[in-house]
């Protein structure tokens, strides 16, 4: 019997529509003289942070990871003298299979010189105002990270102590089996209790995040405790992930260790840091903000799409 499992699951017009967006995204930063790049999916280092599994490729030589996004690679380039520059590319992340995820997806990714978090979410705006302009129900939202908190669970993340998230996590039936550590409880609350409940047709740009979950931004200096990263919502459907980029290569190796420890902590294997990305930014990366965009979920926008796989020709199963 002939198995119908040869075929792409995306239909003809999200074929297109892919097209068409791709087209639009280069006619966006042409218009501002942003440069395309291209640089390896395959490399020696991986990824550190805790939250992400590698997908690891063995040769005789050794091992080498796919890329779970371009950034190391593109700071190389933007301390080498690139100036702005963006990539659509593949990336790849083990452990990531589901209605809105899966293990490789299209990525785009741009960085812009002298520009801080702020001025970067209002490019980010732009983009997503020209290719989701039809499906923009009102103006953006804007939140800070504790300002979420205090709006959705009423909780002053300031004064909160640990058995105070505990106590709101079983309150609302969401404390899993086991022992979380602050990280791990906002986490929880934000995924599973504030993400649902952001707004339907509208974009959401949540910022200045806690430093432990931001190890390549920079911290704010009038927010101890706090970083310079963004996040973007399209209702609860995360869209993008942005910094004002840490540019201070001690600072940087302190964090990549940091998250090795981690990882040993959680029984994780560790990650060797990626010294080509440590020398660049030892020779000096100019001042810059840069953002990673989900191709794939975008696309899930512009299609009405409920999973992934309806605007993916190959996802996992079929790859």
């Amino acid at each position: 019997m002939i198995s119908n499992d040869w075929r792409p699951t995306a239909l003809r017009g999200a074929i297109q529509a892919r097209a068409r967006m791709l087209q639009d995204i280069r006619a966006f930063f042409d218009v501002r003289d942003v440069l395309e790049v291209e640089t390896p999916m395959l490399g020696h280092f991986g990824a550190s942070d805790p939250n992400i599994a590698n997908l690891v490729v063995r040769d005789e030589e050794g091992e080498r990871y796919l890329q779970t996004s371009p950034e190391y690679a593109m700071k190389r380039m933007l301390a080498a003298g690139s100036g702005d520059i963006y990539q659509i590319t593949r990336a790849f992340r083990a452990n990531e299979t589901g209605g809105r995820h899966n293990p490789e997806f299209s990525i785009l990714e741009w960085y812009r010189l002298g520009m801080d978090h702020h001025a970067l979410m209002m490019e980010v705006d732009d983009l997503f105002q020209e290719l989701l302009s039809a499906y923009l129900h009102q103006a953006r939202d804007e939140y800070t990270y504790q300002q979420l908190f205090e709006n959705y669970l009423d909780l002053d993340l300031q004064s909160s102590s640990l058995q105070e998230l505990r106590a709101k996590a079983d309150k609302l039936g969401l404390m899993p089996k086991g022992s979380l550590d602050r990280d791990g409880l906002l986490d929880l609350l934000m995924s599973l209790a504030i993400i649902p409940q952001l707004p339907e047709g509208r974009l959401t740009f949540v910022h200045a995040w806690p430093e432990s979950q931001a190890s390549l931004a920079r911290n704010l200096p009038d927010q101890p405790g706090y970083s310079a990263r963004f996040e973007v919502y399209y209702g609860d459907l995360e869209l993008a992930n942005g910094f004002w980029e840490l540019s201070d290569a001690k600072e940087q190796a302190l964090r990549l260790e940091a998250d090795n420890e981690r990882r040993a902590q959680l029984g994780l294997p560790g990650i060797p840091a990626d010294t080509f990305l440590l020398s660049a930014l030892q020779s000096g990366m100019p001042d810059c903000a840069g953002v990673a965009v989900g191709l794939d979920r975008l696309l899930m926008v512009l299609q009405g799409a409920e999973q992934i796989s309806d605007v993916m020709n190959f996802p996992w199963d079929r790859s």
